[in-house]
């Protein structure tokens, strides 16, 4: 379910390579989209401030705006857990970017930097951009399968607290990272790192040992009876209620129920039915029944902002020795004092993302007494990161800011003077929890500076009534527009749509492309209508944020489905709409006539074995037809049953219920939304064992050139590759994408230079990007 719930967003952390989000609550597809995604929130915790550090002045923080202070909304999901290694939510994980920097970034397409101490010069948008940072990034293939991953790093790194860094506190986030009880978001220890698994293994968290065992466990030759009954009785029934409050959380801040409605009303919302005035122990117990008292499914499946483990106490993380391991990570090299090798075992593509490790203070998060590379210490006791998760609420860093304390829905930072690229221009930084209405609204009236609220056609009005004009750079507030990176689709299911027997055959995939055909050519019409010029069509199923994407200047590039089924175009330059719509018709029943329908009279009159003249699109407009495709889909249903098919819309209420439809393999046609990652890998959607494979596509070639991509570090063959799997997905009829709109990023103009904003925003170069070079008025 959990794939469902977070609508098919197929979540990687990325940020230590990518640039700052900084609180841009859409970057995880906010409310009020109705595409099929949304974004997790939870309710802010208060912490301490750092040690050695002091709340900011009055006239440096508070809600008031100065010239020496930048405000900044993000929504209410901020948990407190500012660590490189612990954060979790997206407004956590900008908060902590804020203080961190990592060995390597990547660029407006999410194409790693790897000569970052020098600089490389790239072009974007028709713009030569220059990208530098700490550190050189070098990969060596090796002849017997292996790779070198090399990185050398700058000599003039600071932390914030005037340390010198080194590649030493790599090494030490590294093994964090990779420690057996380590319990946070990253999945460094999922790469194929020489020595990974020899390393991990032999020493379990004492919480996983104790679920193994049961509570009716008689041996205490690991732990004592006092442990064993504090874990049932206490312990993981205070982490099942938090757990289940989690899941609340996330279904409120989504906007699917309010806080005060009844459990009873909630839960449904996530898949689950509890009786009215059930308590939060109550949803925990029904959801553990489903998995027949499995708690680390349950754990695994129904995380919506950690998992049940990490509400547990630390002592309860504590490993304990099962066997034998390894010293060391044999593929973690240290060659000098700012150079560091990695060892592959193999070629993994999506791996050089994870090169953008940040440099963290050893002697901040763990005990440089406990330091000694040579004798495999590595600045914390092997399975007890206690001291590292005692830092959570606190970060530590070489970032562009310092934190300096979280309190009343506020996060300030003071400039840091070490910066490796100068200190930032604006002296203050305050990031201010608020909801989506207050952010046009509190940047036009001057209590924030930059927000990042749904754009909609209802923002845009919003923000023209403050501007007194619709032009995006107004007096009072300016909007920059950023393509989302993911898109949204009709996808289906060939096992339902098919004729004969066989989902493959020509005549199959003829079917399918006649529906999609006629869908396809209502897109212009749809889109621009519910987003107007916030949003546009693409033609291949991949975000147009990626670098894998084609462009049009590309050769081969086409319309999707403007092919007939002879092979020539269905439509030429210059013809009108209606003149397409009635192209694509003639189109569409051509591939009606291939697949073996009985045409008469310029209608469809009769199916072949295995085929009908019905099919249903399902889809998740709030059952009012509020969706991006719905208008594409009436017009393509209008025009379908003018040639003797008809195409159902099956409307949803309720999410879930959309999402059950196409996961249990009960949709014919849907629609949804993809959420992108930086890698473009298409294992998971496409091959034929891929975890989210929802149009149980099963082709030797898709599978061949899957694998490929994956298994090569060229990102220019890797395109190639991309391209060909594009081109056969296609060629199946098993998905149409259909749009990919636009976030935005509104500036007070009144208080920001946005001269000083970086050009060229995508969701891999933010705004925070460059911060150090912004100024306020």
């Amino acid at each position: 379910m959990k794939n469902g719930k977070k609508l098919l967003a197929l979540l990687l952390v990325l940020a230590m390579c990518l640039g700052l989000a900084a609180c841009g609550g859409n970057n995880n597809e906010t409310q009020g989209n109705n595409d099929g995604t949304t974004a997790a929130a939870t309710e802010p915790a208060a912490t301490e401030p750092a040690a050695g550090t002091e709340a900011p002045t009055e006239t440096s923080g508070g809600n008031e705006t100065t010239n020496d202070t930048l405000v900044v909304y993000c929504t209410q999901g901020l948990e407190g857990k500012f660590s490189p290694f612990f954060a979790a939510s997206a407004d956590d994980v900008d908060i902590m970017e804020f203080t961190q920097i990592g060995l390597m970034i990547t660029d407006r397409v999410a194409n790693p930097v790897l000569e970052g101490i020098n600089g490389e010069t790239r072009s974007y948008n028709g713009t030569d951009y220059n990208y530098n940072y700490t550190a050189d990034v070098t990969v060596t293939e090796n002849a017997d399968g292996t790779v070198y991953y090399d990185m050398k790093m700058r000599d003039d790194i600071v932390f914030s607290d005037g340390t010198p860094a080194d590649i030493d506190d790599v090494i030490f986030a590294l093994y964090v990272y990779l420690d057996p009880t380590y319990d946070g978001s990253t999945t460094l220890y999922s790469y194929p790192i020489e020595g990974v698994e020899a390393y991990r293994s032999g020493m379990e968290p004492i919480y996983s040992l104790l679920i193994a065992a049961g509570e009716d466990n008689t041996d205490f030759s690991k732990w004592d009876e006092a442990t064993q009954t504090k874990f049932w009785t206490e312990a993981l029934p205070a982490a099942g209620e938090a757990f289940a409050q989690s899941i609340v959380d996330y279904v409120v801040n989504a906007g699917y129920a309010a806080a005060d409605d009844d459990l009873s009303v909630i839960t449904p919302n996530w898949g689950f039915e509890v009786a009215e005035g059930a308590t939060l122990t109550d949803f925990f117990n029904v959801m553990l029944e489903k998995y027949e008292n499995d708690y680390n499914v349950l754990s695994d499946t129904e995380a919506a902002s950690g998992t049940l483990w990490s509400y547990l106490d630390s002592e309860f993380h504590v490993g304990i020795e099962t066997g034998n391991s390894a010293p060391n990570v044999s593929g973690i090299q240290r060659i000098d004092d700012y150079t560091l090798r990695i060892v592959a075992t193999e070629i993994s593509a999506p791996m050089i993302y994870q090169m953008g490790t940040y440099i963290t203070p050893l002697h901040y998060y763990g005990d440089e007494s406990l330091y000694d590379y040579e004798n495999n210490s590595f600045g914390f006791p092997k399975g007890d990161l206690s001291i590292v998760k005692s830092k959570t609420t606190a970060p530590v860093g070489a970032g562009p800011y310092v934190f300096q304390n979280y309190s009343d829905g506020v996060v300030y930072f003071e400039a840091n003077p070490n910066y490796f690229k100068g200190e930032p221009a604006i002296k203050y930084l305050n990031v201010r929890e608020g909801s989506e209405a207050d952010f046009v609204p509190g940047l036009a009236t001057g209590s924030s500076d930059i927000a990042t609220p749904s754009y909609s056609t209802e923002t845009a009005n919003q923000i023209a009534g403050y501007n007194g004009s619709d032009e995006l750079e107004g007096p009072v507030l300016t909007t920059k527009l950023i393509n989302y990176r993911g898109y949204g689709y009709v996808g289906c299911n060939p096992n339902l749509v098919k004729v004969g027997d066989d989902p493959y055959s020509d005549a199959s995939k003829n079917l399918r492309k006649a529906i999609l055909t006629m869908i396809s050519v209502y897109r212009d019409e749809g889109i621009d209508s519910y987003y107007g010029e916030t949003a546009s069509v693409i033609n291949y199923p991949i975000s147009n944020t990626s670098w894998a994407a084609p462009q049009v200047t590309d050769d081969g590039y086409r319309v999707a489905y403007s092919v007939g089924v002879d092979g020539t175009p269905i439509y030429t330059d210059g013809m009108s709409a209606e003149d397409k719509y009635a192209a694509a018709k003639t189109a569409a029943l051509a591939y009606l006539e291939a697949a073996g329908y009985t045409v008469a009279d310029g209608k469809v009159t009769a199916a072949p074995e295995g085929a009908k003249l019905e099919y249903t699109v399902e889809i998740g407009a709030s059952g009012q037809g509020d969706h991006p495709t719905f208008l594409i889909l009436k017009n393509a249903g209008d025009a379908l049953a003018e040639i003797g098919m008809t195409l159902t819309v099956k409307d949803h209420a309720n999410q879930n219920d959309l999402f059950a439809t196409y996961q249990n393999g009960v949709a014919e046609f849907w629609c949804a939304a993809w959420q992108s990652t930086a890698d473009p890998d298409m294992f998971q959607l496409y091959h034929s064992e891929g975890a989210t494979n929802y149009y149980h596509i099963s082709d030797e070639e898709l599978d061949y050139l899957i694998l490929m991509g994956r298994n090569s570090t060229d990102q220019t063959y890797r395109k190639s590759l991309y391209q060909g799997a594009m081109e056969i997905i296609m060629d199946y009829g098993v998905e149409l994408p259909v749009y990919q709109r636009s976030e935005c990023i509104l500036f007070s103009s009144e208080r920001v230079d946005v001269s000083t904003v970086p050009g060229d925003m995508t969701p891999y170069w933010g705004w925070g990007a460059e911060i150090e070079k912004l100024q306020v008025k």
